[in-house]
């Protein structure tokens, strides 16, 4: 007589040592970061925004005085001005960003590059492993008056060199250009994963109908690059609200109010005015304009792909 079959186990069922609480274990660290770097601060800033909130002054307490931090940020010119500053900058690089990133992406999309294509993907990387504060130390040599290497471009064309971080136009051109070396390659990366997206069938079949470049990239590969393209807005312009490191060790806002923006004018009202509830009511502020213009770009630019 053959022996009995070994029963199965019934299905779903957990291996042994595998509890309800293990995949809580596994995700504690990352809600517990989250909790400590984001979470908590952010609770701490709307609590703060609505108390006189004056580091210097621990003595007189830190009194809740309702939204009168806020009605002093909505009536502070200085602060429209740098914030009219920061839309500003983010007008000025962004278009190019967006521009070289498309042409960047299109040329490393072309077949037969072979190892070509994975040096440049590696070469993109490296402006965005570079820290905020190396970019702007990099950009104090770059432009610098003396010595710089953009006056000595300049020169290759007859154009007198100058000062750049001492001039108004100047300072705000350096970071410009700043910024766009660091993020083209960001934007150029996710335009290259959009692409990677397109049919091959469909692709090659637009290139056999037509051999337009334009309208291969209107018809066929355009609506692959709006998702990127919308994330590419989301991020730049959080990231253009937050800026601060670049631009405080290239220029520290100067010269003048040249190049302070909003982050600038934060960090100026609660680390060397002290009024930390001010500077709260104008952080949250900013939480909420970002929260406003990623839904607007979600809902003008994105676009699902049927």
């Amino acid at each position: 007589m053959s022996a009995a079959p070994p029963t199965p186990k019934p299905a779903g069922r957990l291996n042994p040592g595998y509890g309800r609480w293990t995949p809580a274990l596994f995700l504690a660290p990352a809600v517990l970061a989250l909790l400590v770097i984001g979470i908590y601060p952010t609770i701490f800033a709307l609590v703060t925004s609505f108390r006189r909130y004056n580091i210097t002054r621990p003595r007189d307490g830190f009194p809740f005085i309702g939204f009168d931090n806020y009605q002093k940020v909505l009536t502070d010119q200085t602060f429209w001005d740098t914030l009219g500053l920061t839309f500003r900058f983010f007008l000025t690089v962004m278009p190019f960003q967006i521009f070289l990133g498309i042409v960047i992406a299109l040329l490393l999309h072309k077949p037969g590059l072979g190892l070509l294509r994975t040096l440049s993907r590696v070469s993109l990387v490296v402006p965005l492993a570079t820290t905020y504060a190396v970019v702007g130390l990099i950009g104090r040599l770059v432009f610098n008056g003396n010595f710089g290497v953009a006056n000595q471009m300049l020169g290759w064309f007859g154009i007198p060199g100058f000062d750049w971080l001492a001039t108004t136009n100047g300072a705000f051109a350096a970071i410009a250009i700043m910024d766009i070396w660091q993020w083209t390659p960001f934007c150029a990366l996710i335009f290259l994963a959009g692409l990677s997206m397109v049919p091959v069938e469909v692709e090659e079949a637009a290139r056999l109908e037509t051999s337009s470049k334009v309208a291969l990239l209107r018809y066929v590969q355009l609506p692959y690059l709006l998702p990127g393209l919308t994330a590419v807005l989301i991020l730049r312009s959080a990231d253009v609200l937050k800026l601060f490191d670049m631009i405080f060790t290239m220029t520290r806002g100067g010269p003048g109010t040249a190049t302070e923006l909003i982050s600038i004018y934060i960090q100026r009202v609660g680390f060397r005015v002290f009024d930390m509830g001010t500077a709260s009511a104008q952080a949250i502020l900013l939480l909420i304009l970002t929260i406003m213009l990623s839904r607007l770009y979600i809902r003008v630019f994105y676009r699902e792909i049927q």
